[in-house]
């Protein structure tokens, strides 16, 4: 089976707290007749600190989505070797022995693909395959690892990377009042995480089986309303019920290679926020501590979007304390309302 390596992370160094967050909201938006919700809304997400590329007053200002496409052009090319260089290095592994490239990113658009720019300058192969996936949100995370281990399976001795570059600020749009887009503003974080899926050694998440699922007739419960001033987050209001139709998925996916959804060793969850969260927990049935690792990144980064999946397995990695054989599941949810989900051994 392919085995998920250790992820590197990385996050910018410019931050905005949760009190400085509360501030803002209060003084941009004094006379907003939900303003007292929205605040309650934002606190409740627990997230302590979030980082972003550019400082928070440049970050206020809209110049444009001409402009702000080139700061996530200039950003992603300054952040992304970085994080590629390590999570090669944790799997033992150079650039020339990566085949297959999945670059996954929903904050900013570029033709062609930022893995064109990655072969040409970081000495990967001119026959690595190109494989970015767009358009997927906070789920993209999960699919890229489900693609990358479907790549491995079919070539047996092929090594994949995954790249996620999410810099969620450069989406914020000073125009937008509602509730839901005031709540994302308080939310979401920047980061960029890479980690590679080897056909054959390496030391991880064996990954043995995945799946993934669309919950009908959802399609504009997270979206992008695309206009002139670029991408336009829309938040529906019934977005945190959704773990009651994707718990399904869970335990049809465990239940079909012999495991238990909800008696697992380790969970890797990306469901946007604490509420989603401990709904699923709840739907499970197990104790808040499995979902620590999801918790911390939500915490310490705020959603990062794409990068929550690598970043609460780094934790996992960092934590070290799981035994060899370690049963588990890792899964991202976005826009869709869309599951992608897949369960792994841990190999110590």
């Amino acid at each position: 089976m392919p085995t998920l390596c250790r992820p590197a992370v990385a996050v910018p160094e410019h931050t905005i707290s949760m009190a400085e967050t509360l501030a803002l909201a209060r003084r941009l938006h004094a006379a907003h007749p939900q303003l007292g919700l929205v605040l309650r809304l934002i606190e409740n997400t627990g997230v302590r600190e979030r980082h972003l590329v550019r400082p928070i007053a440049e970050t206020l200002l809209h110049p444009g989505f001409e402009a702000r496409n080139a700061v996530y052009e200039e950003e992603a090319k300054a952040r992304v070797p970085e994080v590629v260089r390590t999570a090669l290095g944790s799997a033992d592994i150079g650039s020339r022995d990566i085949d297959a490239i999945f670059f996954v990113s929903c904050t900013g658009f570029l033709m062609p693909s930022l893995t064109a720019w990655m072969i040409n300058n970081l000495g990967f192969r001119n026959d690595t395959r190109q494989i970015p996936i767009a358009q997927l949100g906070c789920a993209a995370g999960g699919a890229a690892i489900n693609r990358a281990c479907d790549f491995c399976l079919a070539y047996p001795e092929a090594n994949a990377l995954i790249v996620a570059c999410e810099f969620c600020s450069l989406c914020y749009q000073p125009t937008d009042t509602g509730v839901g887009s005031l709540l994302s503003n308080g939310l979401f974080g920047d980061a960029v995480a890479a980690a590679v899926v080897r056909g054959d050694g390496g030391v991880g998440v064996r990954l043995e089986r995945n799946s993934s699922y669309l919950v009908p007739d959802t399609e504009e419960w997270i979206c992008y309303a695309v206009k002139a001033t670029g991408f336009h987050f829309q938040l529906d209001k019934r977005v945190p019920t959704t773990m009651a139709m994707l718990a399904p998925a869970l335990h049809t996916l465990a239940a079909s290679h012999g495991w238990d959804a909800s008696a697992l060793d380790f969970y890797i969850i990306h469901a946007g926020g604490p509420r989603i969260l401990e709904d699923l927990r709840q739907i499970l049935g197990v104790e808040a501590s499995a979902f620590r690792h999801s918790r911390g990144t939500l915490t310490d980064y705020g959603n990062i979007a794409s990068a929550v999946v690598l970043d609460s397995l780094r934790r996992m990695f960092d934590e070290d304390s799981l035994p060899d054989r370690a049963q588990g599941v890792i899964a991202g949810f976005g826009p869709g309302i869309t599951a992608e989900t897949c369960v792994g051994t841990w190999s110590a």
